[in-house]
């Protein structure tokens, strides 16, 4: 990947940071009247389908074969589980702290790494789990979402979602593919809003009233939460160091506790801020070393392709 940055990359990496952060209340508003499976089904059937059908037109290569499986695979756990579980979270609790509770995501990203064989855990990274789960513990106690119960259920779906999120996310990874990352990432919603559809068919679940506000917040979560959103996540990924665009998680949670608070008056007071900074500060803590181990892997790769040249140079000298 090129790191060329240049404006256009931070205008993508302030476009992830503001707009996924306004998902949070999109969500709130588009399940006020329609159930959370019809939004999720209808959300990435409708982005899937529109970026494959540019896609196609652009002749860009598709997934086929086992790419293909994976790629739904993994859209199932990184969107039917993971993004879906925010969904069903704020239904029990305000939009602000569902949107704090996902920051915790690097968390389950760098266990689970190390767990599947990848960057083992350190002690400082240990120290920033705790850390950020203290913060967490803190806003479960605040009792400003409601019940203690409710607000525990609401963290344990994020935090599950955050599971299937980050699992999906590192089998992906590592596995190379001949398609452009946005084109997967349009097989992935796809496949998410397919398995859907029997969900939002047939499991029991509040009316279906196309309420204007719904609807328009429903469009909203197409084209800024999934197709303008995530191309952009993709663009800035590409142009800008990943220590960089990490920063995303931060800001989104951010905006989603002022967009509740502007909107809907969910409280938000000092307990609240402190376990807010509390969580930050504890992520950051595990992110910190993310440099360091970006340059071991660039300085191996450089080794390994010098070692190649002198082996293709000796092997020519030889002959």
């Amino acid at each position: 990947m090129s790191r060329r940055g240049g404006p256009a990359a931070w205008i993508a990496l302030a476009s992830v940071c503001f707009f996924w952060g306004t998902t949070y209340l999109g969500i709130r508003i588009s399940i006020e009247t329609l159930p959370p499976a019809f939004v999720i089904c209808a959300r990435f059937i409708l982005s899937g389908l529109i970026l494959l059908i540019a896609a196609r037109i652009k002749g860009a290569h598709l997934p086929r074969g086992r790419d293909l499986r994976i790629a739904c695979f993994t859209g199932i756990l990184i969107l039917g589980i993971g993004n879906a579980a925010v969904f069903y979270a704020e239904e029990i609790i305000p939009s602000g702290l569902a949107g704090l509770f996902v920051t915790l995501l690097p968390f389950w990203m760098v266990g689970l790494e190390a767990a599947m064989g990848g960057e083992p855990l350190h002690t400082p990274g240990l120290f920033g789990m705790v850390v950020g789960f203290a913060g967490s513990v803190l806003l479960l106690t605040s009792g400003t979402g409601g019940s203690i119960r409710s607000m525990l259920l609401g963290f344990l779906i994020i935090e599950i979602g955050g599971i299937g999120w980050t699992i999906g996310s590192l089998i992906q990874r590592r596995q190379p593919t001949a398609a452009h990352p946005i084109v997967i990432g349009a097989v992935q919603q796809l496949a998410a809003g397919l398995l859907y559809i029997p969900v939002a068919a047939f499991v029991p679940a509040q009316p279906i009233i196309f309420s204007q506000r719904s609807v328009w917040a429903l469009l909203y979560l197409v084209t800024f939460g999934s197709i303008v959103g995530y191309s952009a996540y993709i663009f800035a990924m590409d142009r800008l160091p990943v220590a960089i665009v990490s920063i995303y998680p931060y800001i989104n949670g951010a905006v989603a506790v002022f967009l509740g608070w502007l909107f809907f008056r969910e409280a938000f007071g000092i307990r609240e801020f402190i376990g807010m900074l509390i969580i930050f500060a504890g992520v950051a803590i595990v992110k910190y070393r993310t440099p360091n181990t970006e340059r071991q892997v660039l300085r191996a790769s450089r080794r390994g392709r010098m070692a190649l040249v002198d082996d293709v140079r000796d092997s020519a000298d030889s002959g």
